[in-house]
């Protein structure tokens, strides 16, 4: 697996900006994934060191469009704590 096939986006919402007051980032994942993938790939893409991953899979709500029913997909998010002194900036490109 690509390395920029891993790391879809990073996700800048309230819960993940007060994750980074932390230290963590908050980043969108394939759904197969595992941990150390991750890991591998931020590492080789940001250039950080990588004290820990967590991830959690929200599943998919049932929502309704145009009177037909639909579901959203289930998204994998990866929560990235960094070791001191290192830094990601998601506000900018790659």
């Amino acid at each position: 697996m690509n390395t920029y096939d891993v790391i879809r986006k990073p996700i800048i919402t309230e819960k993940a900006t007060m994750a980074s007051e932390s230290g963590a980032v908050v980043f969108e994942v394939a759904i197969d994934a595992n941990k150390p993938q991750i890991k591998a790939a931020v590492e080789e893409l940001f250039g950080v060191k990588v004290k820990a991953v967590n991830t959690t899979i929200t599943k998919g709500k049932v929502k309704r469009f145009r009177g037909q029913i639909g579901r959203r997909k289930d998204v994998k998010k990866a929560y990235v704590t960094l070791e001191e002194g290192n830094t990601i900036d998601v506000t900018t490109g790659l």
